[in-house]
């Protein structure tokens, strides 16, 4: 009895360390887990006064910035992804002031081709004649496939400002494509945003978006590493080059 008494008495110090160390450890993360939380707070108030104060004005010229910015694209997305999130702005005049911007910006990489059009080569205008003849059939389709889903637009678009390509035909698949592309941003914003109140109880709205936000960023950082691996050129100079080695057999067989 006295030997178990002593044995406790031995372990008392350990277990009185080693508790008065959870607790410091708990405050630190509880430290931790304020300080991020009061950033969060900051993220939030900011983008509230922002979107309050420039409202869907912002919007049309943050979308127009991100899609005029060719080397460098700002990711405009997650700013209407945000302000998605809040109940304070009418889902559909959202989408529209973005998707008019991003529409207007894309053509930027179209000027681009059109100012560059006396530097090509003959060898190279030649393979974009063809391509305004594929176009002739699947541009406008191909045209709202690349403003509709994250494929690089400028791709696209610098060689139609090459190939003169209509500027009407052009504009208007593209903003029809980023207006379904931004409705869906908007609207699987709010529905991520209920999620959140539903699952984590988040009563902010803002706080929510933020959230909500970072989860968006994540997947385009994932969507873009993705789009970047592919390389684009030489899956489009094989599909010129099959377009081309048919087209020379029909003429020879005729």
């Amino acid at each position: 009895m006295i030997n178990e008494l002593r044995f406790k008495i031995w372990l008392l110090p350990p277990l009185i360390y080693g508790k008065l160390f959870k607790i410091e450890a708990l405050k630190k993360k509880r430290g931790y887990s304020l300080a991020a939380e009061d950033l969060l707070q900051q993220f939030a108030e900011w983008m509230q006064n922002f979107s309050v104060q420039y409202g869907y004005f912002g919007v049309f010229l943050i979308s127009l910035l991100g899609s005029t910015s060719i080397f460098f694209p700002i990711p405009y997305t997650v700013v209407l992804f945000t302000l998605g999130s809040v109940e304070i702005f009418n889902p559909i005049l959202l989408a529209l002031a973005s998707s008019l911007g991003s529409a207007i910006g894309e053509f930027s990489g179209y000027l681009l081709g059109l100012g560059g059009r006396k530097i090509i080569s003959d060898t190279r205008k030649r393979k974009m004649e063809f391509l305004l003849k594929v176009f002739g059939k699947f541009g406008p389709l191909a045209i709202f496939i690349f403003a509709l889903t994250p494929l690089p637009d400028d791709l696209l678009f610098i060689p139609l400002g090459v190939m003169r390509y209509s500027f009407l035909k052009a504009f208007i698949p593209a903003f029809i494509g980023k207006l379904c592309m931004s409705l869906i941003i908007v609207y699987s914003a709010g529905l991520i945003r209920d999620a959140l109140r539903e699952i984590f109880g988040v009563e902010s709205d803002w706080i929510s978006a933020v959230i909500g936000t970072v989860i968006a960023l994540i997947l385009l950082i994932i969507i873009f590493i993705l789009m970047f691996k592919i390389d684009w050129e030489k899956i489009f100079e094989k599909y010129t080059a099959k377009k081309e080695s048919s087209g020379e057999k029909l003429e020879d067989n005729s």
